[in-house]
C-alpha cells in the first residue's frame, strides 16, 4: 500500500510509502486523494499529519513518467483538495520536499521539518515552472523576494533558513512524528490561519520587478525557464488566485515540450545513471574513512578542500616545511573564501582546517585509506611518489593519480598490487568543479573502481569512466576546440570574435578567454610532450606566443593584454601582427557568430564520435556529462553530443564535408557516418 491512514486520537496520520524517494506516481496521488475524501468524512479526526516512510519526504514527481501524458487526478487538483480539507493538514518533512512534494507541502495549512530537511521547487533547472501552484502559493506563504528567489534559481533551502524565510513554521528535534503531532494540537486550539489560496501579496513596485529581470537574465543566460518563472510570480503579486494559477499551469504545460526541457531531462536521467554505472551493480565499494593528498600546489589543495567538505579526515603532503606552509595557507584562504561568500560558518571553517594534518614524511601514512597524488605532471616523479607509498601505506590502501594527460598504466609500472590503483581526473578548481573522470587499468580491482564512483558521489560531483589515451575524454576534445580555434584565426577570424560566438552559443567563457585564464604554457607543455611521441598538434600562433613569454593573465597577456589587477581582455597588436604572419597566402573566410561556432564544434562532435569508437567512453552520454561539468558546456542545450543529435548527425557529417573541403576540419569519422545514417549515437539516444 502506497498510503496508509493511522488515526491516534483526534490525529489521523497518513504516510507514503513509494520507495526509493515516495515520488508523486499516479497511484500515489489517487490514494491520497481518497486519504483526503476519507478523513474528511470522519468526525473523530481533527487534523492531519502528512508524513512519508523511507529515507525523504516526497521528492517530487515520478520520473518514470516524465513524458508521458500525465493521468488524473492530476497534482494541482490534489493539492487544491488538500488546501481545501475541512481538517487541517500538517506537512511533516524530512529528507527532502522538492519540486512537486514541497507543493504538496504547501497546500497543507501547516509546515514542519526535521531539522536536516531541505526544500525547494528546482523545475527550472529541467527548463520548466512548477505547474501545482508553486510560484502562487509561494508569494502568498513567504513574500515575492523569497518566492523569485527560490523560483527562478531552483535551488534548495535547509530547515533552519526555511523557518527564517517563513516556509516552515516549526522544526522538529527529536521524532518528527510526535512533534508534529505536538504542533497539530497547538494549532487546533488557536484560530487557524486562512489557506495560501486565500492570503493576500504585497506587490512590490515596478522598480523591482525590472531589477529582478535583468538579474535573472544575468545569472540564466539562454535559459527560458528562470525569466517565465518570474513571469509566474509576477502574475501571482498583481492578480488573483485563480488567474495566477491558470497563467502558471499555461506556462507549465508550453515549456513542459520545449526543446531545452527535453535537453535538460536528458542531462537529468544521465547524472542520474552516471552515479551508479549497470557494469558496477552489486559491486561494494570499499569504506573510505581517511585520505592523504600528495602535494600542495592549487590541484592538491583543491582536492584536500573537496574531501574535507565531505567530512573526511585528510593529510596533506608537501616535500619540505616552507611548501607545506604554503599549501596550508592556501587551504585557509579557501575556507577563508567560503565564509566570506555565506557558504559555510566561520566555526565549519575552523572545523574543516582542525581536520587536516600537514606532513613533510609518508611514514604517518600507514592507517589511511585512500591516497591521491596530484603532483607535477611528470612521469618520474609521480612513479617516484608511488614507490615511496608502496613502503608506507598499507597493502589495502587505494592509490589514485590526477594526471591530466599522463598514462596511468605507465605510471602503475612496477606498482605492488596495482589492483588498488586507479586515475581520479580532478578539474581545477577542483573544490568547485563537479566533474570526476574515473580511469581504471587494466589491473584496477571492481571494488576499487566502485570505490572511485562513491567517493565521487560523497564528493557531490558527477562520476564518468574515461579509457586511458592522451588526455583521457575531456581533455582530448579539448585540444581539437583549441585547434579549431586556431584554424579560425589564420583564415580570418579575430580572437574577440571567436570568444564571442561561442558565448553567444551559451559558453561561459570564449577558448581565447579560456586560455588566458589557465595558462598558455600549460598547453604548450602537452604539445611538447605530444611531439616528443611523433605526433603534430596544431598550434602555431600559440607556440610564437609562448615564445614571446606570452602566457595569459598572470604575464599581463596572451591572447589578449592585461592591466595589472585588472582581468579585462583587450585587444593585442602583437597577437594581430603574429596572426597575420602565420595566416599570409592562407585563404580567407567570411566568418559570423553562427558559422564560428559550427568550426568548433563539430569537430568536436567527430572527436566525439572518435572517442565513442575506441572506448575511450563507454556512452555518448558520458561525453555530454563531461563537456558540461568540466568545461561548461551550456546544460540547456543538453551536452556536446545530445546538441549534435537534435541538430541533425546527417546535418553535421555534411558541415564537417564542407570544413575538410576547406582544410579547416577533418572528414566525418566511420562512427559518426553511421550514426548519421541510424540518426544517433550508441549510448546516446534522446530522453
Amino acid at each position: 500500500m502506497t498510503v496508509a491512514i493511522d488515526v491516534r486520537g483526534e490525529i489521523a496520520i497518513v504516510t507514503v510509502d513509494n520507495p526509493p524517494v515516495n515520488a508523486l506516481s499516479q497511484t500515489v496521488r489517487r490514494a491520497l486523494l481518497e486519504a483526503a475524501e476519507t478523513l474528511d468524512a470522519q468526525a473523530s479526526v481533527s487534523a492531519v499529519v502528512l508524513v512519508c516512510a523511507g529515507r525523504t519526504f516526497i521528492a517530487g514527481a515520478d520520473v518514470n513518467e516524465f513524458g508521458k501524458p500525465p493521468e488524473p487526478p492530476h497534482l494541482p487538483d490534489l493539492v487544491a483538495r488538500i488546501e481545501g480539507a475541512a481538517k487541517p493538514w500538517v506537512a511533516a518533512i524530512h529528507g527532502s520536499a522538492v519540486g512537486g512534494g514541497f507543493e504538496v507541502a504547501l497546500g497543507c495549512r501547516f509546515r514542519v521539518a526535521a531539522r536536516s530537511a531541505s526544500l525547494g521547487l528546482p523545475e527550472v533547472r529541467l527548463g520548466i515552472v512548477p505547474g501545482a501552484g508553486g510560484t502562487v502559493r509561494l508569494p502568498r506563504l513567504a513574500g515575492v523576494e523569497t518566492a523569485v528567489d527560490l523560483v527562478t534559481t531552483g535551488l534548495p533551502v535547509n530547515a533552519p533558513k526555511a523557518v527564517e524565510h517563513g516556509l516552515i513554521d516549526a522544526v522538529i528535534d527529536g521524532d518528527l512524528i510526535s512533534g508534529a503531532m505536538n504542533f497539530a494540537r497547538a494549532a487546533l486550539a488557536q484560530p487557524l490561519p486562512p489557506p495560501l489560496r486565500n492570503r493576500a501579496v504585497d506587490c512590490p513596485a515596478e522598480s523591482y520587478w525590472e531589477a529582478a529581470e535583468k538579474a535573472v537574465i544575468t545569472r540564466a543566460g539562454c535559459e527560458v525557464a528562470p525569466l517565465k518563472a518570474l513571469a509566474c510570480v509576477r502574475k501571482a503579486a498583481q492578480f488573483d488566485f485563480e488567474t495566477a494559477i491558470a497563467f502558471e499551469r499555461e506556462t507549465f504545460l508550453a515549456l513542459r515540450g520545449s526543446a531545452q526541457a527535453a535537453a535538460l531531462r536528458h542531462v537529468f536521467f544521465a547524472e542520474r545513471a552516471a552515479l551508479r554505472p549497470p557494469e558496477l551493480a552489486g559491486v561494494m565499494p570499499r569504506e573510505i574513512k581517511s585520505a592523504a593528498v600528495i602535494g600542495g600546489g592549487t590541484m592538491g589543495v583543491g582536492i584536500a578542500a573537496a574531501l574535507r567538505d565531505a567530512g573526511l579526515p585528510v593529510t596533506l603532503v608537501e616535500r619540505d616545511e616552507p611548501a607545506l606552509e604554503r599549501a596550508l595557507a592556501n587551504l585557509q584562504a579557501i575556507c577563508d573564501g567560503a565564509v566570506k561568500r555565506g557558504r559555510i560558518s566561520a566555526e565549519i571553517a575552523a572545523e574543516r582546517m582542525a581536520g587536516v594534518t600537514g606532513i613533510t614524511d609518508y611514514n604517518p601514512l600507514m592507517d589511511v585509506d585512500l591516497v591521491i597524488e596530484a603532483v607535477f605532471e611528470d612521469l618520474g616523479v609521480k612513479r617516484e611518489v608511488f614507490q615511496r607509498l608502496a613502503g608506507a601505506c598499507r597493502d589495502d590502501t587505494i592509490f589514485a593519480t590526477n594526471t591530466s594527460y599522463l598514462d596511468p598504466e605507465r605510471i602503475a609500472e612496477g606498482m605492488s598490487r596495482p589492483d588498488r590503483f586507479l586515475g581520479l581526473h580532478f578539474f581545477s578548481p577542483a573544490q568547485v568543479m563537479k566533474l570526476l573522470e574515473v580511469v581504471p587499468t587494466k589491473a584496477t580491482a571492481p571494488d576499487v573502481l566502485a570505490t572511485g564512483f562513491a567517493l565521487a558521489r560523497r564528493l557531490n560531483k558527477i562520476p564518468v569512466r574515461a579509457g586511458i589515451c592522451d588526455g583521457f575524454i575531456g581533455n582530448r576534445i579539448l585540444k581539437v576546440t583549441r585547434t579549431q580555434a586556431e584554424r579560425l584565426l589564420l583564415s580570418g577570424a579575430t580572437p574577440a570574435a571567436v570568444d564571442a560566438a561561442m558565448r553567444a552559443f551559451g559558453l561561459p567563457m570564449g577558448p581565447f578567454e579560456a586560455q588566458d585564464l589557465g595558462g598558455l604554457d600549460i598547453a604548450a607543455f602537452q604539445r611538447r610532450a605530444a611531439r616528443a611521441r611523433g605526433e603534430s598538434p596544431v598550434a602555431p600562433i600559440a607556440d610564437r606566443l609562448c615564445a614571446l613569454k606570452r602566457f595569459g593573465q598572470k604575464s599581463l597577456g596572451g591572447w589578449y593584454d592585461y592591466e595589472p589587477g585588472d582581468r579585462t581582455p583587450r585587444p593585442s597588436e602583437t597577437v594581430a601582427e603574429v596572426i597575420a604572419e602565420e595566416a599570409r597566402g592562407m585563404p580567407r573566410h567570411d566568418w559570423n557568430e553562427a558559422s564560428i561556432a559550427d568550426c568548433i564544434l563539430w569537430p568536436m562532435v567527430n572527436e566525439g564520435a572518435r572517442i565513442l569508437s575506441d572506448g575511450t567512453a563507454n556512452k555518448a552520454t558520458d561525453i555530454d556529462l563531461v563537456e558540461i561539468h568540466g568545461y561548461g558546456f551550456p546544460r540547456w542545450r543538453g551536452g556536446l553530443m545530445y546538441y549534435a543529435q537534435a541538430h541533425g548527425l546527417g546535418k553535421v557529417a555534411d558541415a564537417l564535408r564542407d570544413l575538410a573541403g576547406k582544410g579547416l576540419a577533418g572528414p566525418p569519422c566511420d562512427l559518426l557516418v553511421e550514426a548519421a545514417e541510424q540518426g544517433c549515437f550508441p549510448g546516446g539516444g534522446n530522453q
